[in-house]
């Protein structure tokens, strides 16, 4: 190896971020195990690449004796003397072994190893650039399917969105361009795996952070969002600016705002309600589209029991308790409905 070799190692440290003294350490302690390997010996020994000509040397690593009983581990303090008046018993003798044709196999050995080190570096990078990422939206190409595995391009790797991460109803069709919701980022001696998600509820408040500005300056906040994917989403937002209409700045003018993430989340109806402090208001407006006529909150019970008119029981509980369960899961207490008529009777 040369100064070519040199300015290759410096070239590569540089385009993949590498320090160049890792890619020596790695290429030091590969090449004993090369040496052992073609020379089988069980010497003790080092090899060092010169950081300024590139030029490699192998040293035997001999402990000085005073009686020699393995030549291959010891050296005499005699003999040691003679390389430097200064050895005395127990230190250590750099002898150098290099053999002749040893450069060929240093030079195939550090080829072999840089490689892996600049995989195992871009490995790294990817890792750390997506686990950075980790909750968040990302953009990415349907490339593949495979066992209910829909594989996305995500430019520097490929990421996995799961049969369970699928949205009920939704096609996955080759060359689609998807913003799908990062879930976890693995480590893996294979690289990084990153995990994505078109149902998680985190993938709607990160599409209104995208499309509503007062969101993202933190005017208005998302206090809780229950989901059932494909079907329907329930949102509770609060307003900081007693100015600025929550419902209405995520709505947009005409609905532009929440039109983009209906088409983006392929027909999901998305019901958008102002949160409340109070508990039985919060519950009152997390039943729209139905009209409630009265709340009543056990705190010890953490329940809700709620009347609504006789017309208005069906669509309080929705299509198979769609509406009351996605209710639920918003406000975080369990909701019980009535009609009056049933109200009535228990009274």
């Amino acid at each position: 190896m040369n100064g070519e070799f040199l300015q290759a190692i410096e070239q590569i440290a540089r385009e993949k971020g590498i320090k160049q003294e890792i890619l020596f350490e790695a290429i030091d302690a590969a090449l004993v195990t090369a040496y052992k390997k073609n020379y089988g010996t069980s010497q003790n020994v080092k090899v060092s690449i010169s950081r300024e000509t590139g030029d490699v040397e192998v040293y035997a690593k001999k402990t000085v004796v005073e009686v020699l009983e393995d030549e291959l581990l010891e050296i005499s303090i005699e003999d040691a003397k003679s390389i430097n008046r200064n050895y005395d018993i127990d230190d250590i003798v750099d002898i150098k072994v290099t053999p002749k044709n040893f450069g060929r196999i240093a030079a195939q050995t550090a080829k072999q190893v840089v490689v892996q080190r600049i995989r195992e570096a871009e490995r790294s990078n990817v890792y750390e650039e997506f686990i950075n990422k980790e909750d968040e939206i990302v953009n990415g190409l349907v490339q593949r399917k495979e066992k209910n595995n829909v594989f996305i391009d995500l430019g520097k790797t490929e990421a996995v969105l799961g049969p369970n991460e699928q949205t009920p109803g939704e096609a996955y069709n080759l060359g689609d361009r998807l913003k799908t919701y990062v879930v976890e980022v693995k480590k893996t001696t294979k690289g990084p795996q990153v995990m994505l998600s078109r149902t998680h509820p985190g993938l709607v408040k990160r599409l209104f952070e995208l499309e509503v500005p007062e969101i993202k300056d933190g005017i208005v906040e998302i206090k809780s969002i229950s989901r059932e994917a494909g079907s329907r989403t329930k949102m509770a937002v609060f307003s900081h600016d007693e100015n600025i209409d929550a419902v209405g700045a995520c709505v947009g003018q005409r609905g532009q705002r929440v039109q983009v993430i209906v088409d983006e989340l392929r027909g999901e109806k998305i019901d958008i309600i102002e949160w409340s402090n109070d508990l039985t208001i919060f519950v009152a407006s997390a039943l729209s589209p139905a009209k409630v006529i009265k709340v009543s909150i056990n705190k010890e019970e953490n329940t809700a029991n709620v009347v609504v008119s006789d017309s208005q029981l069906s669509l309080a509980i929705g299509k198979e308790g769609q509406n009351a369960r996605l209710a639920a899961k918003l406000t975080g207490c369990k909701i019980d409905i009535k009609s009056e008529s049933q109200a009535l009777l228990i009274e």
